[in-house]
């Protein structure tokens, strides 16, 4: 018998992407999937959306939480799968996803966790950048190398044995579990696209966007005082703090704070010229907006999305050819 996997979805006032992150899940191509929905209580006719679907879902919920990972949780405590997954009421599978990771895991069954590619797409659906993740172990999780969060799976066990998600954690909440996942061994990777993840002015990482980067530092100090990191910090401890204030900066310049962000690549600077320069033409972008001139940095970033947008549109119309809200089609 394939094994069960257990999708969850926690969910907030996210009405306008929830139906399609709901079909996205009920339509894929591999039959063994329980699907539970936590809802923090909302107002703007999300539960209507789920209602609808209440007849094939395990489980859900409408009621006040704790925030992001304190509903993941409650999700998992109900889950009966020994594959794990979330998937946030605005990103989506793409259609083979799941089926994949489980082959996947079946084909290294060391491993604890798997990941693929994600692609990002703006409020109106369209593709905007392919989001590729990489064979990432410790060493690079602790320099921040992000990983596309829809994109990930793993095993129950290991997920319980590393204490599941730490509710004191509220933007960097998924990395923090994938690097105490990363202790037990590195996730396998598949350069697949397997999630499509919405970047729009309501998500966490643009209306919330400096407090991402105040969390990484948060992280560079567990990371320094954690003992189960003794033996990997100290010589990974400058580019650690390095790639936090770089992951900062990108996150503040996001925020519409130039001159704070040039600050905190300039402490990246200061910590590990190498890991900062991984980002340089974004300081410069933040040097621009700070001098009145981000309209420049703009406009390459429009032709940067453009240009991913041509390449990217045709996968996405062949996995959802009537629109994402319907039904997506099997695998191109």
């Amino acid at each position: 018998m394939p094994p069960l996997v257990s999708v969850v979805t926690p969910s907030y006032n996210q009405a306008a992407y929830l139906e399609a992150t709901i079909r996205s899940v009920l339509g894929q191509d591999y039959p063994h999937i329980e699907y539970i929905i936590v809802d923090g209580g909302s107002t703007d006719g999300s539960v209507d959306v789920i209602r609808r679907y209440a007849d094939r879902l395990a489980w859900w919920v409408s009621e006040p939480d704790r925030g992001q990972a304190d509903a993941i949780r409650k999700g998992f405590a109900r889950a009966r799968g020994e594959i794990l997954a979330w998937l946030n009421s605005d990103d989506l599978y793409t259609p083979f996803a799941v089926r994949e990771a489980v082959e996947a895991l079946q084909a290294h069954p060391e491993a604890g966790w798997v990941v693929g590619d994600a692609v990002f797409l703006d409020a109106q659906a369209a593709p905007i950048h392919y989001q590729k993740a990489g064979p990432w172990g410790l060493p690079e999780l602790m320099t921040f190398h992000i990983l596309p969060q829809p994109a990930v799976f793993f095993r129950r066990d290991w997920y319980e044995r590393v204490g599941g998600l730490d509710l004191a954690y509220h933007y960097l909440l998924d990395h923090h579990l994938w690097l105490r996942l990363a202790r037990l061994g590195p996730p396998v990777y598949r350069a697949r696209p397997w999630a499509m993840a919405r970047y729009h002015d309501d998500a966490k990482n643009i209306a919330q966007a400096a407090r991402f980067g105040d969390e990484a530092l948060r992280i560079a100090r567990w990371l320094a005082t954690d003992p189960a990191f003794a033996d990997v910090y100290p010589r990974l401890r400058r580019r650690v703090w390095a790639a936090a204030y770089r992951f900062r900066a990108r996150y503040l310049l996001d925020g519409g704070r130039p001159w704070a962000a040039l600050a905190n690549y300039a402490r990246a600077w200061a910590w590990h010229p190498p890991t900062a320069a991984r980002e340089a033409h974004r300081a410069v972008f933040a040097l621009l907006a700070g001098l009145g001139l981000g309209f420049l940095g703009r406009a390459y970033l429009h032709h940067r999305r453009a240009r991913a947008r041509q390449a990217l549109a045709p996968l996405v119309a062949a996995w959802y050819p009537a629109g994402l809200a319907r039904e997506p089609r099997g695998e191109a």
